[in-house]
């Protein structure tokens, strides 16, 4: 199968101040992104990541190395033709209404007249913006044009979507709705990838995960690969209200008759996320 996007040795130079001194922002790039995955692109501020994400638009040329999406290299027209793409900090025309505005963004895109209601409310589904596709876009609430945000990188059915901190500045709800959209594009066999630095809510939507530091790739893999950790086993026992100094010491002497160590007892919880979503997100 070909990868949807395929980064080959990447360099990426800039020449900075009056003397030109060279900068370099990515550093020997390499790495795959399989079709119909999330793939999250992750790494501190500065680290290369927006850099590689307009190489892999087109809005770069690379210093050295190769970017490929679906086969062809990404600076051909016809390769970009089949990208969705949603900017850090979009702008949108407020006086157009959701609907007019996807309208807009599918004519641009090529969507053909004959096609055109049904990209756009195929998309307004996606993003759970149906209800407020009338309503004018400087009405929105930041959530509300983060949606409408995919849903233009989405009108046209690209087989690859790049979403640039599509959750920045959202709530807790907004996120989540996001992710559901991320989720959705999946099940169509959509390509997603998502740089973002909320990092709980790419451990529940993304298949893999590259980070990124100073121009160069750390690490890249499943969640499990890189999160998991070697010689250690979790185990969560239901049925227990009170566990007392005796049970901890049998549990102990089991655990050492196996050459194993208790390393500690807590309580499982949820997390701060997941507790406000399902606390807010009904209401």
């Amino acid at each position: 199968m070909i990868p949807a996007v395929e980064i080959s040795h990447l360099v990426k130079d800039f020449r900075i101040g009056m003397r030109g001194v060279k900068l370099r922002a990515v550093d020997d790039l390499s790495l795959t992104v399989g079709e119909g995955e999330i793939f999250g692109f992750l790494g501190p501020n500065g680290s290369g990541k927006s850099t590689t994400l307009k190489i892999v638009l087109g809005l770069f040329k690379p210093t050295a190395g190769t970017c490929r999406i679906f086969g062809r290299e990404c600076r051909m027209a016809i390769a970009r033709s089949d990208v969705g793409f949603l900017p850090e900090a979009p702008y949108f025309y407020g006086y157009l209404s959701g609907r007019e505005l996807l309208r807009f963004y599918a004519r641009v895109a090529g969507v053909a007249k004959s096609d055109l209601e049904a990209a756009v409310e195929r998309a307004l589904a996606t993003t759970g913006m149906t209800a407020a596709a009338d309503r004018r876009v400087r009405t929105y609430s930041k959530g509300m044009l983060q949606r409408i945000g995919v849903a233009q990188a989405i009108v046209h059915n690209p087989r690859l979507v790049v979403l640039d901190e599509p959750t920045a500045g959202i709530d807790p709800v907004g996120s989540a709705a996001i992710g559901d959209c991320i989720l959705k594009m999946k099940e169509e066999g959509k390509t997603v990838i998502v740089c973002s630095h909320l990092l709980g809510q790419i451990e529940n939507i993304c298949d893999r995960v590259a980070i990124m530091n100073r121009g160069k790739l750390l690490v890249a893999g499943t969640l499990d690969e890189i999160l998991t950790q070697p010689g250690k086993m979790q185990v969560s026992v239901g049925g227990i209200e009170h566990f007392s100094d005796a049970d901890k010491a049998a549990l102990e002497d089991f655990l050492r008759s196996r050459g194993a160590t208790l390393d500690g007892l807590s309580r499982p919880r949820i997390s701060l996320e997941r507790y406000f979503i399902d606390r807010f997100s009904k209401q």
